[in-house]
């Protein structure tokens, strides 16, 4: 008899020493890409004046928008706010700007109850004194106001049971990668990353 085919649906069978390579080589690639970003935005030579001193440019919102920013209203939920934050960083990478634009620039893609919210926020200080916070404390208020623990929890609960559902094994990786930069805090070392990630494939009959 011929042999059996096995179904392009089908999960194939994944040795303890495949998964550790393939989930060690996702998270090296993950940290690859943060470097280069970090490295590109702080690169001392990336713009120097005529003695070499590093040059910020201040550029302009016009330009800010050209490099294709999402746009955040408040209604998109945690995953929203995680793209919003990285395609946010990912503009500031390319075009460099100096640090005092940052949280002008990226509170003028805050739509709808988001706009609502930062305004709020300004009017008691005055705009030109919540301009000058940082990012990371922009970033901190936006998760306090539309990632709040209650829905962390929810998320981290989801993290903690999830498998792959039938042979989906596609959908598995995919929510599995999104819920790494959602809850940080369960998946603090590659090794915790990879037992996580085994503890929800099928397991051998």
């Amino acid at each position: 008899m011929p042999p059996k085919r096995t179904s392009t649906s089908e999960v194939p069978a994944m040795t303890q020493a495949a998964i550790r390579k393939l989930v060690t080589d996702k998270v090296a690639a993950t940290l690859e890409t943060q470097a280069a970003t970090k490295a590109n935005t702080n690169n001392p030579n990336r713009n120097t004046g005529p003695t070499g001193t590093p040059v910020a440019r201040k550029g302009n919102y016009k330009e800010f928008i050209s490099c294709q920013p999402f746009y955040f209203n408040g209604t998109e939920g945690a995953v929203g706010l995680i793209c919003w934050y990285e395609r946010t960083e990912l503009v500031f990478s390319r075009s460099n700007y100096a640090k005092v634009n940052k949280v002008t620039f990226a509170t003028g893609t805050l739509t709808n109850d988001a706009l609502s919210w930062w305004n709020a926020y300004a009017q008691p200080i005055r705009i030109e004194q919540a301009n000058k916070i940082t990012w990371t404390e922009l970033k901190r208020l936006l998760r306090n106001k539309y990632y709040p623990r209650t829905e962390v929890r929810k998320m981290e609960d989801e993290f903690y049971n999830l498998t792959v559902k039938g042979n989906d094994l596609k959908t598995y990786v995919r929510r599995f990668q999104e819920l790494t930069v959602l809850c940080p805090n369960m998946v603090p070392n590659t090794e915790k990353l990879m037992e996580v990630f085994i503890r929800g494939l099928p397991k051998k009959c």
